[in-house]
């Protein structure tokens, strides 16, 4: 049997998870002083509340130790473990969990993916190698499968506010002020592991250009896609789901994602995306 494992930057709330297979191993989040485990010890929408007052948020990857722990305790039960992470662009978790592989000395038991994605584009990689290791499939058909799911799928974000961008450093003090002045927001997308602005699009109409951007991807292939928000905002996210299924999108499988503090933390609240990955 396959243990699959990932990082909270999936954003998985931990009892759908569970549900489905999945071990997540949480980052850390810091703010007030305090560091936290994400979506263990404190909610994503506690985070975007500190931030909207003005609150700085930081975050911390997996020590090694700790995935040295999840994968020595995993072994005793599991064959292997397939262990898939966001980014090694966006985080030093790929790599705190390749060294913590490699301290185990159970030579091919443990296999670390590097993702080149997070948040809902990790998660359905994730679900894709949890569905064949269910199926009773070995450690290479499990990681393919989460491998061709991530090389299907595709994912955009736009942000509510330009200040936590500029903040990080991802665009300056005169882009972030155009930006506003223009009504423009980035339309963002995983490159090889990296956000990259894509394009840019009107505040009022970026939803609507990154859903064209995905029917001009998938036509009518069935596609099961995610609406991803920084935030529990109700009105806003049901907006965005009566979009998407407005698009022309096939869509067959759909689900709400609640964007976690790791990576809103970077982007600020408000922000929000969709994915799609087709259905075989």
């Amino acid at each position: 049997m396959i243990a699959v494992v990932t990082d909270s930057t999936c954003d998985l709330h931990p009892d759908n998870a569970r549900q489905l297979g999945i071990q997540v191993v949480p980052l850390h989040i810091t703010m007030e002083g305090r560091t936290l485990l994400d979506w263990v010890e404190i909610d994503p929408d506690a985070v975007y509340d500190h931030m909207r007052a003005g609150g700085a948020a930081t975050t911390t990857p997996v020590p090694a130790a700790t995935f040295a722990d999840v994968y020595r305790d995993l072994l005793k039960t599991h064959d292997s473990v397939l262990s898939l992470h966001l980014s090694g662009h966006l985080s030093e978790t790929f790599k705190h969990a390749q060294q913590a592989a490699a301290s185990l000395g159970e030579g091919g038991r443990v296999l670390v993916v590097d993702s080149k994605v997070a948040g809902a584009p990790l998660a359905d990689m994730a679900m894709a190698a949890s569905a064949k290791a269910q199926e009773g499939a070995d450690l290479k058909t499990a990681a393919a499968a989460a491998q061709a799911a991530g090389e299907s799928l595709y994912a955009e974000m736009s942000v509510a506010s330009l200040e936590y961008l500029r903040l990080g450093g991802r665009i300056s003090r005169a882009q972030a002020f155009f930006g506003n002045m223009l009504g423009v927001r980035p339309i963002l997308e995983f490159d090889d592991g990296r956000l990259k602005a894509a394009r840019r699009a009107k505040v009022d109409q970026a939803a609507g250009d990154m859903l064209a951007s995905l029917k001009a991807r998938f036509g009518d292939t069935p596609v099961s896609a995610t609406v991803m928000h920084a935030g529990r905002d109700t009105a806003r996210i049901n907006a965005l789901r009566t979009a998407m299924m407005a698009s022309g999108l096939n869509v067959q499988k759909g689900r709400v994602q609640l964007m976690g503090p790791v990576i809103g933390a970077h982007v600020g609240p408000g922000t929000f995306g969709f994915s799609a990955v087709p259905l075989t």
